[in-house]
């Protein structure tokens, strides 16, 4: 135990952090590596939230661009899961599931057997591993003896599946994305039994640019190029070490400028009784649910409405009482939500750039891939994929044995090397 406890303090020392004792590293004292993982390579997992699938080509992101070549990667975007939201995708990517089968259907919703909401913002709800479904790669590595740290990466900072990460911390993005980079290397500079072998590193600097200015700003534009730096650095610094890493840089989702104002959906149908989070409508009875449909169907409005059974199969999104019903799906980058708030509350008008949308049809909700590495083939270009694919590609390299899941790992087996 004392020996634990100096790697501990060797760690936070080399990461920089141990002066901010609001950000401790926390540790899960699993023991260490299992013998049979301990020689395996290693998955560095980076997200840079709200990165869309063309600002490396649009923003000039060398890094990223010699990525491509160094590597895999997919010029015309990655798929994401719709809602096309933070926590919905990052889960995805995490656990191979599309949101209605983990159960993260939305940054924010309702569950109606619970009787509770969900809020990405609100601790007691994204701490509590209850709300998850699925299998992270962290908890499925850690069950099969194999230590992992994810230095931000939404559901890191619940137990799920009876498992947390070895290393993780709780979220504040405050922390320089500098910082972060070092404390992944000091990770991987721990003694073998006790270095993780799955990492995630997680930046929203972009996504937040995006939002604010729009995706096409200068501010957008500079945000893409920090984050660049950030990949490059990351590179560097792993290419030092001479271990067998290989790099894997995603996004959850893209951005597109939001046109005209706010789209209040009571403006066509009553409400009353209903329990709502955004565009979600939680109606009180089937009646209820019926009778709002069909008045919303009857609107010349800027969105499609659907009774959940019969939203379109490829958005995945029909079977989880989670995800209200009905179902509003927007037809453009509008800004939808199920009523302004009362009259003594703050009206803002809406972000500039925004998501969440349909991917299959506003595009620029794709999302970015790439990957480098030992184990992955130089100059692979990608046709688009689904999001739930990224999963079973990362269990293939780090050899371990995978639950049932949405992905299917034949999808990105061509980006491999012999042997895999």
């Amino acid at each position: 135990m004392a020996r634990v406890r100096l790697i501990v303090l060797l760690l936070f020392c080399a990461s920089g952090l141990i002066h901010a004792q609001s950000d401790p590293i926390i540790t899960v004292h699993h023991g260490p590596n299992a013998p049979e993982q301990a020689a395996k390579h290693y998955v560095v997992m980076v997200s840079l939230n709200g990165f869309r699938y063309d600002y490396a080509k649009k923003y000039g992101a060398e890094h990223l661009l010699a990525m491509a070549a160094h590597g895999a990667s997919v010029p015309e975007g990655m798929i994401p899961a719709y809602p096309s939201l933070t926590f919905p995708n990052h889960y995805t990517l995490v656990t191979g599931l599309y949101p209605e089968h983990h159960g993260i259907v939305g940054n924010q919703f309702y569950d109606p057997a619970r009787k509770e909401r969900y809020s990405y913002i609100d601790p007691k709800t994204s701490r509590d591993g209850s709300w998850y479904g699925g299998t992270p790669l962290w908890s499925l590595a850690e069950k099969q003896g194999m230590r992992t740290a994810c230095f931000f990466w939404p559901g890191s900072e619940a137990e799920i599946a009876g498992e947390r990460p070895t290393y993780y911390l709780h979220y504040n993005e405050t922390i320089p994305e500098e910082k972060r980079v070092e404390q992944v290397i000091a990770w991987l500079k721990l003694p073998p039994e006790e270095r993780p072998h799955f990492i995630t590193l997680y930046d929203s600097e972009v996504d937040h640019a995006g939002h604010e200015f729009g995706p096409d700003s200068p501010r957008t534009a500079a945000a893409v190029r920090h984050a660049d730096d950030l990949v490059g650095t990351l590179e560097k610094d792993l290419n030092v070490l001479h271990l067998p890493v290989d790099l894997i840089v995603v996004s959850d989702h893209g951005m597109e400028r939001i046109e005209g104002g706010w789209i209040d959906l009571d403006q066509y149908a009553p409400f009353e009784n209903f329990v709502t989070a955004g565009t979600f409508l939680y109606a009180p009875s089937e009646q209820a649910a019926n009778t709002a449909y069909q008045k919303l169907k009857a609107a010349d409005a800027a969105f499609m409405v659907y009774r959940r059974s019969n939203v379109p199969a490829e958005l995945h999104f029909d079977d989880n009482p989670r995800e209200g019903d009905p179902v509003i799906v927007a037809r453009g980058p509008y800004a939808i939500r199920a009523h302004a708030p009362p009259p003594e509350g703050e009206d803002r008008a809406p972000a500039v750039g925004n998501h969440g949308f349909d991917p299959f049809m506003i595009p620029n909700m794709k999302a970015i891939f790439y990957a480098e590495g030992p184990d992955i083939r130089a100059g692979v270009r990608l046709q688009p994929f689904e999001n739930v694919n990224v999963y079973p590609l990362v269990v293939k390299i780090l050899g371990l044995k995978s639950p049932s899941v949405d992905g299917d790992e034949n999808v990105l087996s061509g980006i491999l090397v012999a042997g895999h």
